[in-house]
């Protein structure tokens, strides 16, 4: 959503969706995951909303949705292609919107070519690297700039009616995805598409507005990051973004999986999206072009008061311009160090220790065998945890030590099993799906040794900086010259307020020094300012902590402003200012939000508007304007180079500037749009312990014949270590199944209350078989196609209560999103028989016996192209290939390698997934 909308968080309040007039939840079983948030989905349908439900199985939130379509998993493109087509060929979208507020009539330049024209590659690909120079990409610059003006000065076509402008290269590009493709790829009937899609249109114009949610069922998979592209593109079309009852909901499925992206636990960014520096910038300048350009539109370009400010957080008086502000104290990037990358390198001997809390993954991870092999390699591991479960166990009762494949007694890993506070014996915030910071109040203090994850490394930290204080390495320095000044209760725990108001930011100097900030516009760039996270300035302002803010809803209307604090500056709504026509009307009565109030002379309505406040519709910048100055009265997506939502990203995508069809990882169905089988910039693993299984066609492709999808059950939580121990759980759940239908039931033998064994490419691992109606037998390329259904909570440590059962992620492979890292664990192929899987070491030599019978090697299903010979000659002509006159726009930051790992989205133009948050 970062690339198309210029942030990727949620575009709205859970509380909004009870506003719209059609919801559509696709790769989301929200009822059951998102309970809470599930009511206001309710309060739509009794207000008169149409609800569709589109997911592989049939789940209660199918059961209480006006219609469930049932999909194959991982052709979400083809469908949300096929709407697009629609949207356009039957003019159903939402003209005046999309011309004033979209990038459709942008020209993009000449040398730019098509899925169309290369057979499902862009130019620009490189089949050496698996990656693209997306120069050609671009915008054309306008022919009537004078030299040396900004960026944002390129060519139009406000009728839309330029081959070359994006409106065009839209619609050639999806004339492919049409109701029969849907039929045959997704095994989606027409006349479940035409309700769908007529629907969907029905409820998009001036008086009515659509909203769309999606959780894990998107984002896991090779083209996660496209699918979403893919319903941002839709939702521009029909005008349904930045009006009530619109957008598109981004679940996240804990407490503060949005704010630990926001605040990272990820390797490749700093809080408030800003990129971690790599190896190879080596000043100051060159890091701040990273993040955006200097001469383009919004406010991105602040780039460097959001940047100083951040460094003045960490270094204090020890950041100044001469040292870069501190950039010369930071690491430096030199690769990918995800999850899975750091697994590699465990693998390698190059990892001696792990420090694991939050997390489990033996269970929760792809590649539960890998993850596992992988703990053997370290010397030693941190899991800090309530409870001893399977990341802390392996070493003695992991599957491998069962099979003989590892042996206590040669495992050479230290594990220190630390206790941590649990969230009720601990203060501080959480951010969660809508941005919201809310404070937790501490209940009671945590018993014993267990302490929160603040005193963790707070004394982590301080006991470091007190082995080095008097060391004169260089190395040192960084720690010696962090700020780490905190106060602590009489229990040795940070105070959480104090760290808040630092992630809040204060004057540094001047009338106002000591001061905290009101909002992110007060930051500097000339040291005068500290911020922790520059998105979250404000929340802290005037002295008042407004996430602990908690007005009873009947108190207050239904924005609820004053119950905690939403990114950023406390607006609900995101780009609101497209809530408003051109003149800075409401489209309607029935949907106004923010408007110009011309006595006034400023935007108003309930929210804040996501806009500046005083510039008036109609407004015209100077040509040589840049940053917020450089926005017109029409701009209403602040955030993006140009002002404008991205129908086509120019930049910020490394897989294409258009959402394209291609099959997952493993498929046994052929791309039947391109001869481009898989996704050409997936991140692949070759590896003997990491095999695949064959494309569609190919030798021995007939082994592993079905899909698997995984998902998430209401009465357990992730990897199960906290719920199976709980036996009103566990008498809920207690133990693995897999969800076949009748159908596949019949032709494989299976018994309802029986047993199934389940091979992949990776594992074997064994389930009780629940045959259903809930998972349809699809037809798709006129041919029956079964999937299974399998939740992942299940482990096999003795500790983890008297519940076990096999982890259905020893299945998957290791094979990410190139956006954004994250695995590709949502669909994967497999082979299913009937009976108990074999204990010990005959268990290894099933899977080995059917790795042998389908001729897996490392290079099997690891190809990066198959397209035809015509299209690679084509490829590899434009490869390099550039303009003087293009211009590439830059979000938060340059275009990204897989090296840079730009994650789509975030309010740097990157929304980011943590690649470790399966349990989301």
């Amino acid at each position: 959503m970062g690339s198309s909308f210029g942030r990727g968080g949620a575009t709205q309040p859970l509380q909004d969706m009870a506003n719209a007039d059609c919801i559509v939840i696709q790769g989301s079983n929200m009822a059951e995951c998102h309970p809470v948030g599930f009511q206001w989905v309710m309060e739509a349908k009794k207000r008169g909303a149409r609800i569709i439900h589109v997911d592989p199985r049939f789940t209660r939130t199918s059961a209480v949705a006006h219609r469930h379509i049932s999909i194959r998993g991982g052709t979400d493109v083809v469908l949300l292609g096929a709407l697009i087509r629609y949207v356009i060929e039957n003019d159903k979208w939402f003209h005046d919107y999309v011309v004033n507020y979209t990038n459709a009539a942008m020209i993009i330049n000449d040398h730019f070519e098509d899925t169309e024209d290369l057979d499902g590659l862009f130019s620009g690909y490189d089949p050496e690297t698996g990656k693209y120079d997306n120069e050609s990409w671009g915008y054309e610059r306008s022919h009537n700039a004078e030299e040396g003006a900004p960026s944002w000065h390129v060519e139009c076509d406000d009728t839309l009616q330029h081959p070359r402008s994006v409106f065009q290269i839209l619609r050639r590009h999806y004339q492919r995805y049409t109701t029969e493709m849907v039929e045959t790829v997704c095994g989606i009937s027409s006349e479940d598409f035409h309700y769908l899609a007529e629907s969907i249109c029905a409820n998009s114009n001036r008086e009515r507005t659509t909203c769309f949610a999606y959780a894990l069922g998107w984002t896991q998979h090779t083209l996660g990051a496209q699918f979403i592209r893919t319903c941002a593109i839709l939702q521009l079309l029909l005008g349904n973004v930045g009006r009530p009852g619109s957008g598109i909901m981004a679940l996240r499925g804990h407490a503060s999986i949005q704010g630990s992206t926001d605040i990272p636990t990820l390797f490749h960014l700093l809080p408030g999206y800003l990129p971690m520096p790599a190896v190879t910038e080596q000043n100051w300048e060159e890091y701040l072009d990273k993040i955006s350009s200097a001469d383009q539109k919004g406010f991105w370009q602040r780039r460097d008061a959001y940047a100083v400010s951040l460094m003045k957080a960490y270094w204090g008086e020890n950041a100044t311009a001469e040292n870069n502000w501190g950039l010369d104290f930071m690491p430096r990037l030199s690769g990918a160090h995800s999850t899975y990358h750091t697994l590699q390198a465990m693998m390698r001997d190059e990892v001696d220790g792990y420090l694991v809390f939050g997390q489990n993954p033996a269970v929760a991870q792809s590649h539960g065998r890998l993850q596992r092999l992988g703990l053997s390699h370290l010397k030693w591991m941190v899991v800090r945890d309530f409870q001893e479960m399977e990341t802390a166990t392996f070493w003695k009762d992991s599957p491998e030590v069962k099979t003989g494949e590892l042996k206590t007694e040669d495992i050479q890993t230290e594990v220190f099993l630390m206790p941590a506070a649990t969230h009720v014996e601990k203060c501080g915030t959480f951010t969660q799906t809508q941005r919201m910071v809310q404070w937790r109040f501490q209940a009671l203090h945590p018993p014993g040794d267990a302490t929160s994850e603040l005193q963790f490394f707070y004394e982590l930290g301080r006991r470091i900086k007190e082995k080095i204080q008097d060391s004169d390495d260089p190395r040192d320095l960084p720690l010696k010259y962090l700020t780490w000044d905190y106060p602590v209760d009489e229990h040795g725990d940070p105070d959480a307020d104090a760290v808040l108001k630092e992630i809040n930011g204060y004057h540094l100097s001047g009338e106002k020094a000591g001061e905290l900030l009101s909002n992110f516009g007060e930051m500097k760039a000339d040291g005068s300012t500290s911020g922790g996270c520059w998105i979250y300035a404000g929340v802290y302002a005037g002295g008042v902590n407004h996430a602990a803010k908690k007005t009873p809803g009947q108190e207050q209307n239904e924005l609820a402003m004053d119950w905690g604090w939403v990114w950023p500056a406390n607006r609900r709504l995101l780009y609101n200012r497209a809530s408003a026509d051109p003149d800075g009307k409401p489209w309607s009565e029935r949907k106004k939000y923010i408007w110009w109030d011309e006595d006034a002379g400023r935007w108003v309505g309930d929210d804040v508007p996501d806009f500046p406040p005083t510039l008036a519709p109609g407004h015209q910048p100077d040509p040589g304007a840049v940053g917020p100055a450089a926005l017109s009265g029409n701009d209403a997506f602040i955030m993006q180079p140009d002002g404008k939502g991205w129908l086509f990203a120019p930049t910020g995508m490394v897989d294409g500037p258009l959402p394209t069809h291609y099959e997952p990882h493993e498929s046994p169905v052929p791309n039947l749009l391109y001869h481009q089988q898989q996704s050409p910039t997936r991140l692949i693993f070759k590896s003997v312990d990491n095999l695949s299984a064959p494309n569609a066609g190919e030798p021995g492709s007939e082994v592993y014949p079905y899909l698997f999808n995984t998902y998430r059950l209401t009465e357990m939580y992730t990897s199960g270590a906290m719920t199976r121990t709980l036996p009103y759980l566990a008498e809920l759940q207690p133990e693995l199944f897999c969800e076949v239908s009748p159908e596949l039931a019949d032709q494989l033998g299976l018994e309802h209350g029986g047993w199934a064994t389940i091979i992949s490419p990776r594992s074997a691992i064994e389930a009780r078989v629940l045959i259903t109606d809930r998972i349809e037998m699809l037809t798709v390329n006129g041919k029956d196609f079964h999937q299974i259904g399998l939740p992942y909570h299940y482990g096999q440590s003795d500790a983890v209560g008297e519940v076990r059962g096999d982890s259905p992620n020893d299945l998957l492979g290791i094979t990410l999103d190139p956006n954004v890292n994250i695995q590709a664990s949502k669909v994967s192929a497999c082979a299913v028989v009937a009976g108990r899987r074999p204990r010990g070491a005959e268990r290894t030599a099933l899977v080995k016996e059917y790795q042998r019978r389908a001729g897996l090697t490392p290079d099997t299903g690891n190809v990066r192209v198959t397209a035809s010979e015509k299209a690679e000659a084509e490829s590899a002509s434009v490869v390099g290939r550039h303009n003087a006159q293009s211009v590439t726009p830059r979000g938060s930051q340059a275009t990204p390698s897989t090296e840079s790992h730009h994650v789509e989205g975030g309010p740097a133009g990157q929304r980011p997934q943590d690649p470790t948050k399966k349990e989301e």
